[in-house]
């Protein structure tokens, strides 16, 4: 049996990625500071800034896969200095122990906020859809954090793989199986506020995803190649945009500075592409707010194509 160790597992990803784990057969480790009363897992509570008791844990444990989410999950919600020290520090903490361990695998979860989308002084894009080749622009101290992330990840690969396979992730706005049934999100609104209000997910350019669905890729990852993986991010998105009307309408009226590249979507398109992730492990995302939003009247595609005509 596979065992896997999950970090910040009783948040709003952690919770499916370890339910979806669990459903797939992995004997499932939940790490985070609180429980989850709902969780399929065996769960320990710890302090991952505590490098000691992180490398007994994982020591006791000896985990095949480390699911690395734990972190200071929302910009602004910390001084700078203290979200980057914090995240790059908890990703310090488990490569070591992962490394003393000899597990196999750790995958860690980034943000697509690294490409600095919403920076003061104005952003624009090289190109849309946006990819993993994208010139990365962070802005705050929790978009560099997992900049710097990114940049361990690659940096274990080039000096431990051999020994250890190591990846990142960008999930989208990850929104939680009871959110599509009117749970504020993390911003506190909900779902089809956000999809009332464009300005509300213009901030995230649209982007989101099914925390089950990012379950699903974590499950993908774990069992892909290491040759297909190693030291690589990828997007982790849903198939389309978070909003009503076409997407590349909505960005050039939103964020004028994308306007010389939306011809490349179409009505429906995500401006963020997890193309990499389909080509090279074999995961797609299954769900959108158009199959999972509860009650709401969903234009079709060819609606929203011929109002993009």
């Amino acid at each position: 049996m596979t065992v896997t160790l999950v970090t910040g597992a009783a948040g709003r990803l952690g919770r499916s990625v370890v339910n979806v784990l669990a459903d797939r057969g992995h004997r499932v480790v939940a790490v985070d500071r609180v429980t989850d009363p709902n969780s399929p897992a065996e769960q320990r509570i710890l302090d991952l800034s505590d490098r000691d008791a992180t490398a007994a844990l994982v020591a006791e444990v000896r985990p095949d896969t480390i699911v690395h989410l734990a972190a200071i999950a929302v910009p602004f919600s910390a001084p700078d200095h203290e979200t980057y020290a914090v995240n790059t520090g908890l990703l310090f903490s488990v490569l070591d122990a992962a490394l003393a361990t000899g597990t196999a695998r750790v995958l860690v979860a980034s943000s697509p906020t690294v490409l600095g989308y919403g920076a003061p002084g104005g952003w624009a894009p090289q190109y849309l859809p946006l990819d993993e080749e994208h010139p990365r622009a962070p802005w705050n101290g929790y978009a560099q954090s997992k900049a710097a992330v990114e940049d361990l990840v690659a940096m274990a690969a080039r000096q431990h793989g051999d020994r250890i396979t190591v990846g990142a992730f960008r999930p989208c706005y990850v929104v939680a199986p009871e959110e599509w049934r009117g749970a504020p999100t993390q911003q506190g609104h909900t779902i089809r506020e956000r999809l009332d209000d464009p300005a509300l997910s213009v901030v995230a350019l649209f982007n989101y995803v099914d925390a089950r669905d990012a379950g699903a890729f974590v499950a993908s990852w774990a069992a892909a190649p290491s040759s297909a993986t190693n030291g690589l991010t990828f997007f982790v998105g849903a198939g389309d945009s978070l909003v009503r009307e076409p997407v590349a309408e909505a960005l050039a009226r939103l964020v004028p500075s994308t306007a010389p590249h939306i011809a490349a979507l179409a009505p429906t398109d995500p401006v963020f592409t997890s193309a990499r992730a389909a080509e090279l492990i074999g995961w797609r995302p299954e769900r959108s707010w158009r199959t999972e939003l509860v009650d709401t009247d969903v234009p079709t595609t060819d609606a929203a194509e011929e109002a993009h005509r």
